[in-house]
């Protein structure tokens, strides 16, 4: 179901990694989901009645297309499933595909938990222009007749391995002073930002279309900026570089082969409900990479009422830190676990259990 990736797109990528807004839209017009403008007066014509909105808790997989925000892609996806609440975890630019994530309901809870879990990312990284905004929108600042063979670029990932110090773009969502990173450059300003520490746990060569593209695949933690590997092992090659293309594959729990991509997802909607809510998963898929611990129905109930419960007995198991709380296969809270006492900081307002395995993909 995944849409493939073109190693040699020409299409640019805006930061993918970091929280940039849109290009400003004249105040005559409005954006619609799909990314198009309308005049106002069509909308205030629309008189239609709106269908009415629903509970829903879980997660949906976006399989995201290019050209769409992440902000429009969950409108879209909101309401075609018609949910009162929303959101997504961890934006990915217009020009960039691949997983959104999008929460409903009591799944907004869990966001936190898969923004912080590992990410995928496949790249190309088009040698020879090293721009200012290190992807194809930006301008060229530094240019490069060398291009490296195979064998440069695999020697050179290695330094790129484990914990690394990284100096995140210049355009980037974070704050100088109180004001974002991609302010201040776009008014011309010089942006200084200070290397941290990320942690890329793989990263290969996966693809050479030819000697100015190289498609890669690095696996990487929290606050890492892609746009950044592509800048820094170009100037590492002495060929310069920037990100031509950029797709997510993987956030945490959630699996490429179980995105699903906007087409068919409408396409669900039209073929009835059953087939629409089987593109639904379970508000605990997001908690999978924590641990797991049931409890008794008078603990769940002193957990929600946000009181904590001490492990007792011999087969109580050995947790420190995070978890996720079930009783009888309902999620009940996320909890901290120390010295065997369960501090619940996140209570579900609901008891349903879940009706589909956590996970239909294996990483």
């Amino acid at each position: 179901m995944t849409a493939p990736f073109a190693a040699d797109a020409a299409a640019p990528i805006l930061a993918a990694d970091a929280d940039i807004p849109p290009a400003p839209v004249a105040a005559d017009a409005q954006v619609q989901p799909d990314g198009a403008e309308a005049p106002r007066a069509s909308r205030e014509q629309d008189n239609r009645p709106r269908a009415p909105k629903r509970d829903l808790d879980g997660w949906v997989l976006l399989d995201k297309p290019t050209g769409m925000t992440s902000t429009q892609a969950v409108a879209v996806v909101k309401r075609i499933f018609g949910a009162r609440k929303a959101g997504h975890a961890g934006t990915l630019d217009p020009l960039a595909s691949g997983c959104l994530p999008i929460a409903f309901g009591e799944a907004t809870k869990t966001v936190p938990y898969v923004m912080d879990g590992r990410k995928t990312y496949r790249f190309t990284v088009r040698f020879g222009v090293e721009t200012d905004t290190d992807d194809s929108e930006g301008k060229a600042v530094v240019t490069s007749d060398h291009r490296p063979t195979d064998a440069d670029i695999v020697a050179a990932l290695a330094a790129f391995r484990g914990e690394v110090m990284q100096v995140p773009p210049a355009y980037s969502a974070l704050k100088i002073g109180g004001e974002r990173a991609y302010d201040l450059a776009r008014e011309g300003e010089e942006v200084v930002l200070q290397p941290r520490p990320v942690t890329i746990f793989r990263i290969e060569l996966v693809e050479r279309p030819d000697a100015d593209h190289a498609v890669l695949e690095a696996e990487c933690g929290k606050g890492t900026y892609v746009r950044a590997i592509a800048r820094d092992l170009g100037r590492m090659l002495d060929a310069r570089g920037h990100v031509s293309a950029l797709r997510r594959a993987c956030v945490g729990p959630f699996l490429e082969e179980d995105l699903v991509p906007l087409d068919e997802m409408r396409e669900r909607a039209e073929a009835g409900e059953e087939a629409l809510m089987d593109a639904l998963d379970p508000v605990a898929l997001a908690l999978e990479e924590i641990p797991q611990i049931a409890v008794t129905p008078p603990d769940a109930h002193r957990l929600r009422c946000g009181q904590s419960v001490i492990l007792r007995g011999r087969d109580a198991p050995i947790v420190q830190g995070h978890a996720a709380i079930t009783c009888q296969g309902a999620l009940i809270a996320i909890g901290d676990v120390d010295a065997g006492e369960i501090f619940p900081h996140r209570v579900f307002n609901w008891g349903q259990k879940d009706k589909k395995p956590q996970r239909r993909g294996k990483r």
